[in-house]
């Protein structure tokens, strides 16, 4: 996956980020400037056609979230935005720790909304990162 920007967040799951404490800040974490968010980076991936690809993806194409503001397709590749229209509303819980009776936390598969295609996308969960909340959007 593509690393977010040097100081943003840590380089390997469950590290922090520079200056932020391991395990409580003993501040208030959902305010001030010690609070940390925990997000997962995630991959949107082509699982699977099961009928015909209009919009060119075949299975194995993917793109990937960073932090709270990032997307990336890999160089020479596209992602149909119909496909992503039908994942999007997911991403954001997708990144956060969900208890384990969510379905959310259990589900990882998105229909896109064309029905001849039927491209079936995964919700893949990456590393687990720390950033300071201030830092994102």
């Amino acid at each position: 996956m593509t690393a977010p920007e040097a100081g943003r967040a840590a380089p390997d799951a469950g590290s922090q980020p520079e200056g932020v404490p391991g395990g409580s800040s003993g501040a208030d974490e959902s305010a001030g400037t010690d609070a940390v968010t925990e997000l997962y980076d995630l991959a949107v991936v082509v699982d699977r056609i099961e009928g015909r690809s209009v919009c060119g993806l075949e299975p194995g194409d993917r793109c990937e979230v960073t932090g709270s503001n990032r997307l990336t397709i890999p160089a020479g590749h596209h992602f149909c935005l119909y496909a992503l229209a039908a994942v999007l509303p997911l991403l954001p819980a997708k990144q956060r720790r969900l208890p384990a009776q969510d379905w959310l936390d259990r589900d990882t598969e998105v229909a896109c909304p064309d029905p001849d295609e039927r491209v079936v996308l995964r919700i893949d969960r990456g590393p687990l990162r720390r950033y300071r909340t201030g830092d994102l959007t």
